[in-house]
């Protein structure tokens, strides 16, 4: 591999422990927060509430996902050092005048985003608000000012977006775990304060309306000092520059052909704006598989069921969020760098072999670091599988009050989204990696299949909530056959791709070894025998004493696990190990 190459995924590699850090710190605190939240609120005010951050979350993901994995894929060091026209200065005063373009160039792009929120934060209120019934508006106060104001922060949050992706391009993840920070603890301070001032008239859900918007604010206002002192030393304007002009484009001679970069109005990258097109698509679909669960409980599913749902992927998807989110964030960084194709604006004349050899080395690399990343999640999923569902209905009862213990499905939902957690956790990897390389072609063929899944995934919630009435786990369930059809196509993709590369991605390779199997199967029945206990734990008390006598159980399981694996977990120690030094 390259020294750029390395450099890359050191700083990729350090990247993703800051956001693990940064994703434990700003989870515990909205974690205490819910805790206190949630034995204020019915289930049917906590279902409502996820409706609401749905709608927030479909606002942002439509408005910046795919333009955000297409900046991450551009290759901006093929812009050309002429004609860059940033901030009205000559060539000769800039000092980096191609890293200018570069800069001005991501910053344009980022305005799209929120050029494009606005209008969806009004089309998504209207259909949401179309959607209400007169019981719902009437059991949940403060309900359409609580919209007004998730559609006013989704806005403010996509404000800061022409910043972040810049620093994204750059690896700068040091800033982004500041402005997260600050704008997580602004949102549980605002959150816990507005909840507590208005514990006793009933404001419904307007404390996380009100959370919401401070975390936008937050996170402007922290990238926004950041961006201010990086132009004003490198040069460029955080508002929209022009890049090329009118005239230029004239008297540019027919045959500079691909030495002229494109600009779509004289503003955004082309090339760029074709991948994010060509990725909306698929973005609509994956974002319909992410929340659909969410969409058809409100259409299929009570109110109460809604609210168990909820508590259940709040919980049950804490680990998710925690490490697999930002393990998966910078894998897609990772492998975009590494497995880049080479810049069409090369010599002819250049060393073809040198080249030759780094893409193979780079492509070794990037099946070394599948394998290890694939290894980690199954070792993981055979961890949630074998304690998780004895120890959810405990941990329940302890972090949720009795109240959520005996609601009625409440325990038997997170129990089976220990089950669901392995696949969530493939599944980020898996299409973190076909994100990184998939041609425009290969991604309209995902996004076709992804909506075949989708449909699958619609009768199989019809079925589980309907037909068998299984509630808020046939929701579970129907969202794991989901997932499990979407890991299998992006597996056969990841096969295909280092086939045609002369490696082979060796699914045996990454499965557990014998012995690790053979404890995860001795484990789980013991795990399960101790969790019956003496009947469904309601109190803190009997909690702890359950998840005790648990933890006895899981303590030698997880010590054969790690000596199993003993040689594994060393490799990998010692790779994170020794990124960790040269990133120093």
């Amino acid at each position: 591999m390259s020294t750029a190459g390395a450099t890359g995924s050191t700083r990729a590699l350090r990247g993703a422990g800051i956001l693990i850090i940064l994703q434990v710190i700003s989870r515990a605190l909205t974690f205490l927060a819910n805790q206190l939240l949630v034995r204020y609120l019915t289930p049917q005010l906590l279902g409502v509430a996820t409706q609401l951050e749905v709608y927030y979350l479909s606002v942002i993901f439509f408005a910046r996902e795919s333009l955000r994995v297409a900046i991450q894929r551009q290759d901006t060091s093929s812009l050309p050092e002429s004609s860059a026209n940033c901030d009205g200065k000559s060539q000769d005063d800039k000092l980096e005048p191609r890293n200018n373009k570069a800069a001005q160039a991501a910053v344009n792009l980022g305005y799209l985003a929120l050029i494009l929120g606005i209008p969806l934060a009004v089309f998504f209120a209207w259909l949401y608000l179309g959607s209400l019934s007169a019981v719902t508006l009437a059991s949940a106060p403060n309900l359409v000012v609580s919209l007004y104001i998730y559609a006013i922060a989704s806005v403010v949050e996509l404000a800061s977006e022409p910043v972040f992706v810049l620093l994204q391009t750059r690896l700068k993840f040091g800033v982004r775990a500041t402005a997260e920070s600050v704008a997580t603890f602004l949102r549980c301070s605002v959150t816990l304060a507005s909840a507590i001032w208005g514990a006793r008239r009933d404001f419904g859900v307007l404390p996380f309306a009100l959370g919401q918007l401070s975390y936008g604010v937050g996170l402007l206002a922290v990238y926004s000092w950041h961006g201010a002192s990086l132009s004003r030393h490198e040069g460029f304007s955080l508002l929209p520059r022009r890049l090329t002009s009118s005239a230029d484009d004239k008297h540019a001679p027919r045959d500079a052909g691909p030495k002229s970069p494109v600009f779509f109005l004289s503003y955004f990258y082309r090339p760029t704006l074709q991948l994010a097109s060509s990725m909306m698509a698929q973005s609509v679909v994956k974002h319909l598989l992410t929340q659909g669960d969410t969409l058809m409980v409100s259409a299929l599913a009570s109110p109460t069921a809604q609210g168990v749902y909820a508590l259940a992927n709040n919980y049950g998807g804490l680990v998710a969020r925690l490490l697999f989110q930002p393990i998966e964030e910078s894998s897609r960084s990772y492998f975009s760098r590494l497995l880049a194709e080479p810049s069409s604006s090369k010599s002819p004349t250049d060393d073809k072999q040198p080249a030759k050899q780094e893409t193979n080395s780079a492509h070794a690399a990037a099946l070394d670091a599948l394998r290890s990343l694939f290894k980690a999640y199954l070792l993981l999923a055979l961890l949630a599988i074998t304690l998780g569902p004895s120890a959810a209905g405990p941990l329940l009862a302890l972090v949720a009050g009795r109240r959520w213990a005996v609601a009625e499905g409440a325990a038997a939902c997170l129990s089976a989204y220990a089950y669901y957690i392995p696949f969530l956790a493939l599944n980020g990897v898996a299409e973190a990696f076909v994100a990184s390389v998939a041609s425009e072609r290969e991604v309209h063929l995902q996004s076709a299949w992804m909506a075949g899944f989708s449909a699958a995934f619609g009768v199989a919630g019809f079925v589980f909530l309907r037909v068998l009435e299984w509630g808020a786990v046939g929701l579970v369930v129907a969202n794991g056959i989901n997932m499990a059809c979407r890991i299998v196509w992006c597996t056969v993709f990841i096969r295909w791709y280092f086939a045609r590369r002369g490696l082979k991605f060796d699914l045996l390779s990454v499965m557990p070894g014998p012995g690790t199997v053979l404890a995860g199967a001795v484990a789980s029945p013991l795990v399960r025998r101790v969790g019956a206990g003496e009947g469904p734990v309601t109190g803190a008390r009997d909690a702890i004493v359950q998840l005790t006598r648990l933890a006895a159980v899981a303590l030698p399981f997880l010590l054969l696990v790690a000596v199993s694996e003993r040689q594994f977990l060393y490799r990998t120690f010692q790779a994170v190990k020794g990124g960790r030094r040269a990133a120093l």
